[in-house]
Order: C-alpha cells, then sequence, then structure tokens
C-alpha cells in the first residue's frame, strides 16, 4: 500500500475553512498569531489550535521572536499536494481521451434525413 500520511495530514488540514483562511492570509506574507486571529470569531486558543493542525502538515511554519510568533506557509507541502492532483488529473484526462477516441471509432454511420 502507498505512503500518503503526509498527503493526509494536508488535505485534513485544508479541509477545514478556517484553516484555509489562515493559510490564504499567509500566501500575502507572514503574519503574527494575533494577526491571523483578529478577523476570526474564535478565542486565540482555538486559532492557536488551528495552526498546530497546519503546523503538523507541514503547511505552516512559525517562529516566536521576543513576544511575537510569527507564521509563514510553507510551500513544500502545498506543492506535494499540488503535485498529487495534478498526477490525478492527468490520468482521468487520458481516459478520458481514451473514451472520446474509442466513442469517435465506434460511432456508428448516420445518413442525413430529408
Amino acid at each position: 500500500m502507498l505512503q500518503h500520511q503526509p498527503l493526509d495530514l494536508a488535505f485534513h488540514a485544508l479541509s477545514d475553512p478556517t484553516r484555509r483562511r489562515m493559510v490564504e492570509r499567509l500566501t500575502l506574507g507572514p503574519a503574527s498569531v494575533s494577526d491571523l486571529a483578529e478577523p476570526l470569531p474564535m478565542s486565540m486558543s482555538a486559532v492557536v489550535q488551528h495552526l498546530k493542525v497546519l503546523q503538523d502538515a507541514g503547511l505552516v511554519t512559525s517562529e516566536k521572536v521576543g513576544r511575537v510568533r510569527t507564521c509563514r506557509v510553507d510551500t513544500h507541502a502545498l506543492s506535494a499536494a499540488e503535485r498529487w492532483i495534478a498526477e490525478r488529473r492527468l490520468a482521468m484526462e487520458g481516459r478520458l481521451d481514451r473514451l472520446g477516441a474509442f466513442l469517435d471509432a465506434t460511432k456508428p454511420e448516420t445518413e442525413p434525413r430529408e
């Protein structure tokens, strides 16, 4: 069986709209935990728990300088998920192309009605 644990963690982390929103914000640049928490209708504790899920999945890294924890997107995990999706898309498109070619080749000749 194939091992997909990093992908499983990434997709699990991205399955939550709050965490997707955090990742979207971080694609604009680094942000403090307070900045990430500001627009969210939840406690700081809940924000930190969401960030932990993102960090465990490898999607976000953080660094503490003084009293401020700054978060950044780690594009490596996003690239792995993107690559996995692209591989599945190529496989499906190939099957659909073969189906289209088969249907074209087996299409019965019909005479136009007058």
